[in-house]
């Protein structure tokens, strides 16, 4: 894994990297939750100082982009997390977000092991580029449907509908459909909102023009 850090406690990496469906007793849930608050604040002071120019709503935008499940998947793959990373059998819905908690367990670690101020520069350092990509800031595939079947059909809304859930009940898989402008699609995610996205983005593809 090509993480420019240097654990001085080994095991707290190792814990990072093994998913519950490996050790039940011993896994990263409990690093992931520390570090979903470390690496939510690092983005948020990088975002503070990198524009200076935009309000709350535009800042909030573009911190829900960075820190989303998709996100940290894909950077979990560019350092390398994915063939480190011990897992239990996983469905094809919850690989990503497997990553994306792995990903911020390990923020969790180096918190532990150094401090924020050593997490929040080996964030700093992945995220930057990703975090200067979007010249604006940038929609949620629900919010971007919504502004398209406005403006196509005179103010009307998608439907949403949970139509599923399966997994374990402590790590479940939602199953989400949206309905609009005589189009269906779905999607899945670890969350309601996470199905919800999916589905949206997955229905923007269909109604692409």
């Amino acid at each position: 894994m090509n993480l420019n850090y240097e654990f001085k406690n080994k095991k707290l990496l190792d814990v990072a990297l093994t998913q519950s469906g490996v050790d039940s007793d011993c896994n990263n849930e409990r690093l992931e939750f520390v570090g979903d608050r470390v690496l939510g604040l690092a983005i948020a002071e990088l975002l503070y100082e990198m524009f200076p120019n935009e309000n709350e709503g535009e800042l909030a935008r573009r911190h829900a982009f960075l820190v989303s499940t998709e996100t940290l998947a894909d950077v979990a793959i560019r350092i390398g997390l994915d063939k480190v990373l011990r897992h239990g059998h996983l469905t094809g819905g919850r690989i990503r977000h497997t990553l994306a908690n792995a990903m911020e367990a390990v923020f969790g670690a180096i918190f532990f092991d150094s401090d924020f101020n050593a997490a929040r520069d080996l964030i700093v350092d992945l995220w930057r580029d990703l975090a200067a990509a979007n010249k604006s800031a940038p929609k949620d595939a629900k919010t971007a449907l919504q502004e398209l079947v406005q403006k196509n059909t005179n103010g009307g809304l998608p439907v949403y509908e949970c139509v599923g859930t399966s997994g374990a009940s402590h790590n479940p898989v939602f199953t989400a459909s949206v309905t609009a402008m005589g189009q269906m699609a779905t999607g899945r995610g670890a969350s309601k909102k996470a199905a919800e996205i999916a589905a949206a983005g997955e229905l923007l593809k269909k109604l692409a023009i």
